[in-house]
């Protein structure tokens, strides 16, 4: 009994110690074009992961995101939109459709991923695994919903949707990150 014991112990201590190495860098999205995003290719940048709608009330935030991108890009920081249909159905358009919106509407240059699920059982190994770092209270509740991640892909923070791209709370954030490079 004790051996067995001590077994289950050792494997839920394995275990866990992998779960706790994992960082953003173990992920792929698909980008807009259709072709793998891993997350890796980042690395060495903090990456700041925004779930988008084109149809939300809260959209004019691209505006706000590509300054951010604008501001900080030439020091490492990476911008990632991920658009979702997720809440409200506000984001029903196609990759090209909502590529076009983007730079169209709000001259977005930084890099988007495909049409993603950030909830739920459905959501994309990404998703699920910052919502676990970030904790309940931390997952996304609505489009623009913001997470931080560092230069070395561990988890750094997450922001509310209404709390602004260009908020002295995320450029902070993002300014510490740099730093932390």
């Amino acid at each position: 009994m004790t051996r067995i014991l001590l077994t289950l112990f050792l494997l839920l201590t394995a275990t866990g110690s992998a779960m706790a190495e994992t960082t953003a860098y173990d992920f792929t999205l698909t980008g807009i074009d259709g072709k793998p995003m891993p997350l890796a290719q980042f690395k060495g940048h903090p990456v700041l992961v925004v779930n988008t709608a084109s149809e939300c009330g809260y959209t004019p935030q691209y505006e706000e995101l590509e300054a951010l991108w604008q501001a900080y890009k030439d020091k490492g920081l990476v911008i990632i939109g991920v658009p979702s249909n997720d809440f409200g159905g506000q984001e029903p358009g196609t990759a090209s459709e909502i590529a076009s919106f983007c730079k169209l509407n709000y001259g977005v240059t930084f890099p988007l991923s495909d049409k993603t699920v950030v909830k739920g059982d459905k959501a994309n190994p990404f998703y699920k695994w910052a919502g676990e770092q970030a904790g309940m209270l931390g997952r996304p509740k609505w489009n623009f919903h913001k997470y931080l991640i560092g230069a070395d892909g561990r988890f750094v923070d997450w922001f509310s949707t209404p709390t602004k791209p260009m908020s002295p709370k995320i450029t902070a954030a993002v300014e510490k990150a740099l730093a932390a490079n």
